[in-house]
């Protein structure tokens, strides 16, 4: 693939922070993204599942364009009539009675992580350890961080906040061992997205929120990846009827425009009094009105739905790829977030199919991870197939 004179600029200027692909994107519609050049790719990355209606949607634009003209911000020490409608939205989908509207996911944790210690200081007598997932990923904030199980991001910030204790995924064992005298709650990803898409067990869920229960713990989900529509519910923990005290939101609740999102039960909620915790713009006018607008297409829609069926029809069809595809080990996840854990290195077949016109993502040294938009037109969605599979097949040879 040849170096864009874009991405020679981009070099000079950028912090070298992040391992970018050298492609250069000017305009996006739908499933497509168009690079400087004019070429066409389709989409099945989503922004890393921030774009579930696709790019630049009418609805949305036109929801943008009308707020930006109508007002943007006015602080944090007001308020916006789209943050009191986007706040009775969440909490009428969610059940939970307490919205605080951040810019990312990452400040959305943050505020779950200050509420929990605010609620085990003053009412569970001063405690204020949480218990995390070995290989989650929770942002990288450094309370966030500090949260995320994985030690490859955590070295070089070292000494990071202290409280956190971790354990494993799907091991029940591990977590009643993880819990101290200092423990007021666990936080967990119902699917690790950035740790190579790995669903929570229904057995150890079950068994988590009994150990909850029976310890009198906050149980916090961070629905940042998973959340609005991504795992064929609005949100994950529905997939098990168990309703957490703390949820957070972000990516597809605001498109590509920053905003994130704490819930709350009414008595934690309680927990924070003014000037706890708060945020200057929080989301903001343009944000409020992009979510809403969202909110509203993926309701009309279906959209939700639509990912179940979606999501249960393609991992029907790699199951099926298996069969002639040895180099597919195996296929995890809900709805329209799904990976692919291969024989191969994944970086290989993700360039492959980059320079094939494809955006995938590997997530993980051998897991390809598929987070389409949840819209995408089925003609769209069998093309990306079939360079997929063109790109598996050469990669089994």
């Amino acid at each position: 693939m040849k170096i864009d004179p874009w991405v020679a600029r981009a070099e000079k200027v950028l912090m070298n922070n992040v391992r970018r692909l050298p492609v250069v994107f000017s305009r996006g519609a739908a499933a497509h993204l168009y690079d400087v050049d004019g070429r066409e790719y389709l989409d099945f990355l989503s922004g890393i599942a921030v774009q579930a209606l696709g790019h630049s949607h009418p609805a949305v634009v036109a929801a943008i364009q009308k707020q930006a003209a109508k007002i943007i911000h006015v602080s944090n020490l007001f308020y916006l009539e789209e943050q009191i409608l986007l706040a009775e939205k969440l909490t009428a989908l969610s059940g939970l009675e307490r919205v605080f509207f951040a810019n990312s996911g990452a400040e959305a944790n943050e505020a779950a992580i200050k509420l929990a210690r605010k609620y085990g200081k003053t009412r569970m007598g001063g405690k204020y350890e949480i218990i995390t997932a070995e290989n989650s990923f929770h942002g990288r904030t450094m309370g966030a961080l500090a949260a995320t199980g994985q030690p490859k991001y955590q070295e070089a910030f070292q000494p990071l906040p202290a409280g956190f204790r971790y354990a494993r995924i799907n091991d029940l064992a591990s977590w009643e061992a993880a819990i101290t005298p200092q423990t007021c709650g666990v936080l967990l990803e119902l699917v690790q997205g950035e740790g190579g898409v790995h669903p929570v067990d229904p057995a150890f869920f079950q068994g988590l929120v009994e150990l909850c229960r029976r310890h009198g713990l906050l149980l916090m989900i961070d629905e940042v990846q998973t959340g609005l529509g991504r795992t064929g519910k609005y949100f994950a923990w529905e997939h098990f009827g168990v309703k957490p005290q703390i949820l957070t939101l972000a990516k597809a609740l605001g498109g590509g425009i920053p905003i994130g999102a704490m819930l709350a039960r009414e008595d934690v909620a309680a927990a924070f009094e003014p000037g706890d915790h708060s945020s200057t713009v929080g989301g903001g006018g343009i944000a409020f009105a992009t979510a809403l607008a969202i909110l509203q297409i993926m309701e009309e829609e279906k959209l939700p739905e639509r990912a179940h069926r979606l999501g249960a029809e393609l991992k029907a069809r790699f199951q099926s790829w298996q069969q002639e595809l040895p180099v597919i080990k195996e296929v995890r996840g809900w709805g329209l977030l799904l990976g692919l854990e291969l024989t191969v290195p994944a970086q290989p077949v993700m360039r492959s199919c980059l320079e094939q016109g494809l955006i995938v993502n590997a997530v993980t040294p051998t897991t390809i991870r598929l987070v389409p938009p949840l819209n995408i037109s089925v003609a769209d969605l069998e093309r990306g197939l079939a360079i997929l599979k063109r790109v598996l097949t050469a990669a089994a040879e």
